[in-house]
């Protein structure tokens, strides 16, 4: 005879991945190994040797990539288009953010 038992789920609170404001050079490898690996360790290299954080990659633009010593157009084209597109995702997490924000100010004072 088998028993029915309770079947109870937990809901699981999923952690948010860190900011890229707080990301370490090391964050920002992980990161180009998964957007920019195509246009070579070299390049790698120059992220580690010119110390990128997360902060400093939100920053970077043509000009920054080029002092870095990325001297080919098109991967740097390409390149800055992966970072252009973690700004706006940064840019997006972060509207959504302040929505939430405002939804918890909304309904805790209430509306009058």
């Amino acid at each position: 005879m088998v028993e029915d038992g309770e079947v109870t789920y937990k809901k699981t609170k999923t952690t948010r991945p860190k900011a890229v404001y707080y990301w370490t050079t090391a964050d920002v490898i992980k990161w180009y190994r998964r957007h920019c690996a195509e246009y070579g360790n070299e390049y790698e290299d120059l992220f580690v040797m010119h110390d990128i954080t997360g902060r400093a990659l939100l920053r970077l633009n043509d000009n920054s990539l080029k002092r870095m010593g990325i001297k080919n157009d098109v991967d740097r084209e390409a390149i800055l288009k992966e970072i252009l597109k973690q700004r706006l995702k940064t840019d997006i997490m972060e509207i959504k953010e302040l929505e939430n924000m405002n939804n918890v100010y909304e309904n805790y004072f209430g509306q009058n």
